[in-house]
């Protein structure tokens, strides 16, 4: 592998197992494995099965995919018939050209990730020469070409990815164990085509059909189920999209579906009373509307870019995707840089909350004469009674429901028991004594860097005998010493056998890991994806992934222990 660059990164992987090292090099070289999901325990690290939860959220997340484009064509059709052709035009365009967009961009990864199918070259094993093998190429091309025209492919990737949740679940033998890493990026690819396609289609829909309710002063049943759908698969993708996120990320916790809900209900309110505003200000100031708009997604743009993300293998891609959270942050928060939000998070909600009530001012002293007071009043309260709603869901979410324990409170150090794979004792401990900013800092992807122990458990020295007066000395300050890994140390806390993960194939990508709430590497770059499935089949034993540290040599991982 090579850094970062103006271009994509150079695959080149190097796999170790107990044979000598050997590597896999070329675009179409893979790595990989499932990977331990936060909070599992080690006989788990192989590949979590897909929880019947799980398929349940899938399920749902289709429904409201087909709702979302079904009542806004239904209510574009209505249009056309009541003679309403500027408003049918408008709609159609805000529901045909970001499904177009969506639906080439997923084609774009469909070629790249099957080309190697097309050439022929032998990369992927079960595949026979002959005539078999050409017609089902021909066969899978038309397919997926046929999905795409019809705005389908979507639909497809939920469909296939419910299928290898059941194969996960109930896969026979090793079946299953190894569809961890189809599903990861199978759900990875939606939750980013979906995100995309929600900021384009539904948020610009919401705020149109809002603004033509407003301006007829009357609502229409098909208008109300519209604005709904669009409102609910808003909410719905941001949240859905942090839990994929932290899913994939084995040095993070997994969000409960409690955290989910929570989230879906910040993010319906706060948008709602975002997009009411905007569509109260665009019916009166339809040309300082889009002044407005432009001006805002240029600021957001401009102050996002200054953070200096890290999102993407190229500075041109790393560009395009600031400019498409500039869009996000016209309507919702959506966090991009890693550390505590907190501060960032207030800046961005005051002017929004500023925002919100000069665009509502604004309207409310220039509204037409067929507005009375009392519905405008009521319209006023709705706006200012949704945000505050929206509020209290987002402190619900940070205070009770965070993964990580309430951020608002102490910084939190709890240690995760599950009660599953702990023997050893101490060490089980120790491994599961991990602080959320500690998370984010572990050198490789395969298991995280052991901290410092529990305040409650005396330090020993390295023959495991207790230090005397220790208990004294806990508040002093701690010293970081560096040592070298468990496997050279005596001093390390020895594992025993069930709770030690099951050897395997490591692969060392030769890149930092991007610090979240970036996607790995090997979610962004296909290149990698295709050696992590093409190892995922070939190998009998679940590999893993390994970074580079940002901090320390790629040839040894090191270790902190601390001393008082």
């Amino acid at each position: 592998m090579a850094a970062k660059s103006d271009g994509a990164a150079a695959a080149a992987v190097c796999v170790e197992d107990a044979n000598p090292p050997r590597c896999l090099s070329g675009p179409g070289s893979p790595a990989a494995g499932p990977r331990r999901r936060p909070g599992s325990s080690p006989a788990a690290a192989a590949g979590e099965p897909h929880s019947a939860a799980d398929c349940c959220w899938l399920l749902c997340a289709l429904l409201v995919f087909f709702s979302d484009g079904a009542t806004d064509l239904w209510l574009a059709a209505d249009y056309y018939l009541r003679g309403g052709y500027w408003w049918f035009g408008l709609t159609l365009v805000f529901v045909a050209v970001p499904s177009a967009v969506v639906q080439v961009l997923s084609f774009r990864w469909f070629v790249y990730d099957y080309s190697d199918f097309s050439r022929g070259d032998g990369a992927v094993a079960g595949w026979s020469a002959g005539g078999s093998r050409r017609c089902c190429i021909v066969c899978m091309w038309v397919f997926q070409t046929a999905l795409h025209v019809l705005q389908l492919g979507q639909v497809w990737r939920y469909v296939h990815a419910l299928y290898l949740g059941a194969q996960s679940r109930w896969g026979a033998g090793g079946a299953g164990r190894h569809l961890h890493w189809r599903l990861m990026f199978e759900c990875a690819d939606i939750t980013m085509l979906r995100l995309l396609e929600a900021f384009l289609k539904s948020a610009p829909q919401l705020v149109l059909q809002l603004s033509i309710i407003i301006h007829q002063n009357t609502v229409l049943p098909l208008q109300g189920l519209s604005t709904s759908a669009s409102l609910v698969s808003l909410a719905w993708m941001v949240a859905s999209y942090q839990k994929v996120l932290r899913d994939s990320r084995e040095d993070k916790l997994s969000m409960s579906y409690k955290a989910v809900v929570a989230q879906m209900l910040w993010h319906f309110f706060t948008i709602g009373a975002r997009t009411v505003a905007f569509a109260l200000f665009a019916s009166v100031f339809q040309l300082y509307f889009g002044i407005f708009i432009v001006s805002h997604w240029c600021v957001m743009t401009f102050w996002i870019i200054q953070g200096e993300t890290d999102f993407c293998m190229s500075k041109w891609e790393e560009i395009i995707y600031n400019m498409v959270v500039g869009i996000i942050y016209i309507f919702c928060w959506f966090n991009v840089k890693e550390g505590p939000s907190r501060f960032r998070m207030t800046i961005y909600y005051t002017l929004t909350l500023v925002e919100n009530v000069a665009l509502t001012v604004a309207w409310y002293a220039y509204r037409g004469p067929h507005t009375s007071d009392f519905y405008a009043l009521l319209v006023v309260c709705m706006v200012a009674c949704s945000f505050a709603l929206g509020t209290f869901f987002m402190l619900l979410y940070y205070c009770l429901l965070h993964p990580d324990g309430p951020v608002l409170g102490s910084h939190w150090g709890g240690c995760v028991d599950d009660g599953e794979g702990v023997g050893g004792g101490v060490a089980g401990v120790i491994d599961a004594c991990i602080t959320p900013s500690q998370g984010s800092q572990t050198p490789g992807g395969s298991e995280p860097a052991i901290t410092s122990p529990p305040r409650t458990l005396p330090r020993t020295r390295e023959t495991g005998d207790p230090v005397p007066g220790e208990r004294e000395k806990e508040s002093c300050l701690p010293i970081f010493q560096v040592r070298p890994s468990p496997s050279s140390s005596p001093a390390l806390l020895h594992r025993t056998p069930s709770s030690r993960v099951q050897e395997g194939p490591v692969i060392r990508i030769d890149l930092p890991r991007k610090r979240y709430p970036a996607w790995d590497a090997h979610f962004i770059d296909r290149r990698l994806r295709k050696a992590i499935l093409v190892l995922e089949t070939t190998s009998p034993i679940s590999p893993r992934i390994q970074y580079r540290s940002s901090m320390m040599g790629s040839k040894e991982v090191l270790e902190y222990e601390t001393t008082v």
